[in-house]
Formats: C-alpha cells, sequence, structure tokens
C-alpha cells in the first residue's frame, strides 16, 4: 500500500514515502478546523448564560401624572428576565461603579450597561413636550462597556441586547405617548364640538337679524320723517325762545318800574301814614252818628211806650196789640243793638288811629324788603333772558343737526335693506363661537418646524442603546494579529526543514543545528510581526508610543512562534505542521466570543497564541505574557535541540540499508 502510494505521489523535499496517516490527516485537516470553527461559533445564543454582565442602574425614578415611572428600574429588570429561559440570556448582575469597573478589569464581567441618572426623566421628556412646548425632548441612552480582554463577539453580543432591551422600552414609551396624543385629540374633538354649538346658535341668529333687517327700512323711513319734524319743532322753539326772551326783557324793565314805585310808595307811607284823614273824619262821624241814633231809638222807644199806653183809649185793639209788641221788641233789641253800635263806632275810632299810628312804619318796611326782591327779580329776569337767548341759539343748531340726522336716517333706510344679519343675535353666536375657537387653540401647542421636528425624531425613539464601541471589541486587532502571524509560524516551516538533512554526518552541536535552521525561520518571523504591525498603524491608527509596544511584541511573537513551529515539526513532523494548523484555528475560534464550549475555553488558554495576543493588547498583563512567549520560544529550542540529538543517533541497520 505504501509502494503504490509513493509510486502515484512524491513527498516534497523528502525522500521517505507518502503514507496512509499523511493522507488521513490532509483529509482530515479541513474537518478538524471547521469542526473547532464550528463548536466555538454555532449558534451562540444557546450559551449565552455563560456570559456574565453587569448592570448599573444610577437613574433617579420621575413622576408622571402622579405616579412613579423607575424606567431604569424596569429596564433592568426587561435585561435580568430576558426571555425568560436562562440559556438564552446573558447572566446578569445589578452592581454598581465600582464593582463593575473591577470585575471589567478582572475579566469576571464580559460586558457592563450603564443606565444614566437621568435616564427616566429623558425617556418621559417627548410626552411632556407634547403637552408643553416649553419643554426640550431628549433621548434617553444607555452604555454598554465590554471588558478589555473580553473576546472579540462579546461587544456585539452585549450590545445587541442592549439594542433589544432599549428598543422594547422605547416602544412602551412611544405607545404611552401616541395614547397620550390621541386623548388630547379626544380633548379637541369636544372643543370643537362647543365650536360647533356657537356656529348653530349664530346660525339662529343669522336668521333673526335677517328678519330683523327686513323691517329696519321701514324704521329708518319714521327715523327720517321724525327727524324732519323735530327740525321743524326745533324753528318754532328757537322762534318762540326768542320772543320769551323779549317778553322777559320787557317784564325785567316794568319790574324795575315797580320797585321804584314801591319804595316811593314806602316813602309816602313813612312820612303820611297808612289812613287817610278823611278816614278819620268819616270814622268820626259814624262815632257821633251812632251815638246820635242811640238817644234817638231811646226817645222812640220812650215815645212809642207812652203811645202804646194812650192806645187803650184811642185806637183799635188790634194796633194797640200791635203797637205793644213793637215797643216791646224794640225795647229788647234796639235800644241794646243802637247803644252797642255807638260803643262799636266809638272803639273803631281809637284802634284806627292806634292802626294808622304802627301800621304805617310796618308797612312802609315791608314794601321796602318787596322793592329789593323786585330788583333782584329784575337781575333774574335779565339772568333768563340772555339764557332763553342762548337756548334759541341751541335750538336752531337743534334744528340744523335734526336736518342732518333726517339726511343720514335717509342713508341708513337705503342701506338697511343690504344688512342680512342681526347685530344682537349675531354678536351672541359671534361670542359662542369666539369662545370656542379659543378654547380649541389653547388646546393645540404652537411650535416651530425645528421643535415639530427634533420631538418627532425622539417621540418615534425614545430610548437608544451606545454601542459605539463597534461589533467586536478591542481583543479583535491583538487576536487576528496573533493568529495570523502563528500560521506564519506555520508556513516557515511548510517550505523549510525544521532542521538540516545532514544532521547525522554534521561535526556540529545538536543545539548549533537547531539554532542554525531556526535562524532563518526567527529573521521572517520578526519580519513577519512588524509588516502586521505596519498594516494595524494604517488601520486603527495607533499612538506612537502604543504602536512601538505593538510592533515590539508583534516582532517578539513572530520569532517565538517560529521557535513553536519548528519544534512542532522537528518532534512530530507532519503531524505537527497538523497539530499546528489546528492550533491556530482553535485560538481564532476561542478568541472571538465568550460563548464556546468549557473545553475549549481551557485548551485555548493553553495554547501560546494566549500570552501573545494578551501582550499585543497591552494593559496591565503585557509583562507576563511576554515572559510567557520568551517561555514558550526557549522550551521549543530545547525541544527541537533534543528532536535533532534524537535524529543524530541510527543504528547498524539504519546504516547499512541503503547498501541493500
Amino acid at each position: 500500500m505504501t509502494n503504490r502510494l509513493s509510486a502515484l505521489i512524491e513527498r516534497a523535499r523528502s525522500h521517505k514515502p507518502i503514507t496512509a496517516l499523511t493522507l488521513i490527516g490532509v483529509l482530515l485537516l479541513p474537518a478538524v478546523l471547521g469542526g473547532v470553527l464550528v463548536a466555538a461559533l454555532q449558534d451562540p445564543t444557546q450559551r449565552l448564560d455563560t456570559m456574565t454582565a453587569a448592570i448599573v442602574n444610577d437613574d433617579k425614578p420621575v413622576t408622571v401624572n402622579g405616579q412613579l415611572a423607575p424606567l431604569g428600574r424596569q429596564l433592568s429588570a426587561g435585561l435580568v428576565d430576558g426571555t425568560g429561559k436562562k440559556d438564552e440570556n446573558l447572566t446578569w448582575v445589578i452592581s454598581n461603579e465600582k464593582d463593575a469597573k473591577k470585575g471589567l478589569a478582572d475579566g469576571v464581567y464580559q460586558a457592563v450597561v450603564r443606565i444614566p441618572e437621568g435616564f427616566s426623566a429623558a425617556a418621559v421628556s417627548g410626552g411632556s413636550a407634547v403637552q408643553d412646548p416649553a419643554k426640550t425632548a431628549e433621548k434617553a441612552t444607555i452604555s454598554v462597556t465590554t471588558a478589555p480582554q473580553a473576546r472579540a463577539a462579546d461587544g456585539l453580543i452585549a450590545n445587541q441586547i442592549a439594542a433589544t432591551a432599549a428598543s422594547t422600552m422605547g416602544s412602551q414609551i412611544s405607545k404611552s405617548t401616541l395614547e397620550n396624543v390621541l386623548l388630547g385629540f379626544s380633548s379637541l374633538g369636544d372643543k370643537l364640538g362647543e365650536v360647533a354649538t356657537g356656529a348653530d346658535q349664530l346660525a339662529t341668529g343669522a336668521k333673526s337679524a335677517a328678519a330683523g333687517a327686513a323691517a329696519l327700512p321701514d324704521g329708518a323711513t319714521k327715523l327720517a320723517d321724525g327727524a324732519g319734524q323735530l327740525a321743524d319743532g326745533a324753528t318754532r322753539l328757537s322762534t318762540g325762545l326768542d320772543a320769551i326772551a323779549s317778553g322777559i326783557t320787557s317784564a325785567q324793565t316794568g319790574a324795575n318800574q315797580a320797585g321804584a314805585g314801591l319804595a316811593q310808595g314806602a316813602d309816602a307811607l313813612q312820612a303820611q301814614g297808612i289812613v287817610p284823614q278823611k278816614l278819620f273824619d268819616g270814622v268820626n262821624g259814624t262815632k257821633q252818628a251812632t251815638a246820635g241814633v242811640s238817644q234817638g231809638v231811646s226817645g222812640l222807644v220812650t215815645g212809642l211806650a207812652a203811645l202804646s199806653k194812650s192806645c187803650d183809649t184811642a185806637a183799635q185793639p188790634e194796633f194797640c196789640a200791635t203797637l205793644t209788641g213793637t215797643v216791646q221788641g224794640a225795647q229788647k233789641q234796639l235800644v241794646p243793638g243802637a247803644a252797642q253800635a255807638a260803643d262799636a263806632a266809638s272803639q273803631t275810632a281809637a284802634g284806627l288811629s292806634q292802626f294808622n299810628t304802627e301800621a304805617s312804619s310796618t308797612l312802609a318796611g315791608q314794601l321796602r324788603t318787596a322793592a329789593d326782591g323786585i330788583n333782584q327779580l329784575s337781575a333774574g329776569l335779565g339772568q333768563l333772558a340772555d339764557g332763553t337767548s342762548q337756548s334759541a341759539t341751541g335750538a336752531g343748531n337743534l334744528a340744523t343737526g335734526a336736518a342732518g340726522l333726517q339726511s343720514g336716517a335717509t342713508q341708513l333706510a337705503d342701506g338697511a335693506t343690504q344688512l342680512s344679519t342681526g347685530v344682537g343675535s349675531l354678536a351672541t353666536g359671534t361670542t359662542s363661537l369666539a369662545s370656542g375657537l379659543h378654547q380649541a387653540a389653547d388646546s393645540l401647542p404652537q411650535r416651530t418646524d425645528g421643535q415639530a421636528s427634533s420631538l418627532a425624531e425622539v417621540v418615534a425613539n425614545p430610548v437608544t442603546a451606545d454601542t459605539s464601541s463597534g461589533m467586536f471589541g478591542p481583543t479583535a486587532i491583538p487576536l487576528l494579529a496573533a493568529v495570523v502571524l502563528w500560521f506564519g509560524g506555520l508556513a516557515s516551516f511548510l517550505v523549510m526543514r525544521a532542521f538540516t538533512a545532514r544532521a547525522l554526518t554534521s561535526r556540529r552541536a545538536s543545539a548549533s543545528l537547531a539554532l542554525r535552521a531556526f535562524a532563518p525561520a526567527a529573521a521572517i518571523g520578526a519580519a513577519q510581526g512588524l509588516l502586521v504591525a505596519i498594516v494595524v498603524e494604517i488601520v486603527a491608527k495607533y499612538d506612537p508610543s502604543r504602536w512601538w509596544g505593538f510592533a515590539g511584541v508583534a516582532v517578539l511573537a513572530g520569532v517565538a512562534f517560529a521557535a513553536v513551529n519548528q519544534a512542532l515539526v522537528a518532534v512530530l513532523g507532519g503531524i505537527g505542521r497538523w497539530i499546528a494548523a489546528v492550533v491556530g484555528v482553535a485560538a481564532l475560534g476561542a478568541g472571538i466570543i465568550s460563548t464556546l464550549p468549557g473545553w475549549l475555553a481551557t485548551i485555548a488558554g493553553l495554547l501560546p497564541t494566549s500570552p501573545a495576543a494578551t501582550a499585543l493588547l497591552g494593559g496591565d498583563g503585557v509583562g507576563s505574557a511576554i515572559a510567557a512567549l520568551v517561555v514558550w520560544a526557549l522550551l521549543a529550542l530545547l525541544a527541537t535541540t533534543l528532536a535533532v540529538t534524537v535524529r543524530r543517533t541510527t543504528s547498524a541497520r539504519a546504516v547499512l540499508a541503503p547498501a541493500a
């Protein structure tokens, strides 16, 4: 079997025959490499619980419509609960800032989700801004930080989970905000209903106004007629007031004359007395006459009495009886009456004399007072005459204005035919409409275009996750650099021997032969490290100090990987190259994500690529990682030296075999 294979296939740079084991190794290499990668990367979401992440919740709850809204706490609960299946969610730890930083540095946490202090306030700011334009809408942002030594895809998983949780909470907040908006629209509908009611009232008032407008021209015509009559009456009033003013002036003249006459009469009374002398003479004559009458009556009665006594002999009985009755009546009435009249006349004469003395003085004073009053009346009549004249002038102006009113009322009658609404009812309806429109306008916030655009953006996506750390964490470049340098060392010993074929006959020491074969591979490895560092600088743009450290470690890793690959080939031959390929793939798969199987993570930690990736990453573990690389290189050179030593011993059969 071996001879047949050797006849068909020749091993490059070797006289050894091709064996079945070599073919199996070549066939199995892709399968093994694929299996390792599949084991590391296949369906990582089924082992998310192997990753541990911390939640640092610094959020302060806010009060919305009287209810507490601890949105940071709710987001933390959503992250911890996840889908409800343990293996489909990270192992979350509620932590604080100090513990989170320490956990990231120690590798306890692969990621930390930080919820800032103002998370709740920012998350509900969109809804508040919808109700109050004076408030500003903000986005609520959470941040995700991956550990410096975390696998390349750990940040991707943590970011995706945080983004999903943030999106879910954002949807809930958006729903609540939209509900409030819809409630606002309902209130707006109520206000618009009030506006519609006011419009109905306006329509009713308009109908009433139309009916009133139809009657308005007739009223305006009557107003014009009345204004004409008013103008005529005002003209007549002006004429009459002028006449009155003239009469008052005449009365004033008469009053002046009356006052003068009263003053003269008072002077005359004061000088002559109030009773004329003739009156005194008449009263005295009356006094004397009544005294004579009283005496005559007494004599008459005496004579009649004597006659009555002699009547019995000389006259008839009837006459005597009558005469006797007359005498008796005269004695009872006529004689006392005549005596009283005489006394009264005497008293009248005495009283008239006293009255003439006292009353003439009093009446004269009163006449003078009356004269003063008449003089004042005359002055008042003068003022009244002036006022009446002014009233007459005003009446003339009134007549002119009334004529203008008549003309305007005529124009009003013409324009009133075009009036279609009643002022009173229209005012009532317009007031109701204006009130409703104001309420509707007040219930609608006013915003600029910029404010509306910003608010819409925040309401549409109120919660975001800060995933600026990228898809792969900071370990991606060191990991890939270590893997490519490893395969670079493997490639060196695919084309070069691990030690010279003349080792058996060479006189050099085994260590010298090992180093002689190592030297060109080390030089190539160093050059590969420098080239990789240059490529990294072009892509990542490290700062100078960071790049020089990275380049130095890359050169060292290239040299160390050359030594390890040399040892694998020197000790194991083709199997060593096969193992080297598996090591490279395992390092790549184990460095991508933290959800790899535990046994693979353990093996990856023991590989020489692990300290190389750590040293290339930088940080606190660089010194120990570099020391580990140096140890790997020294051990590899020692193994190569031992392998050379073993190859320099042979048996007599092996020596004689070619001769045979």
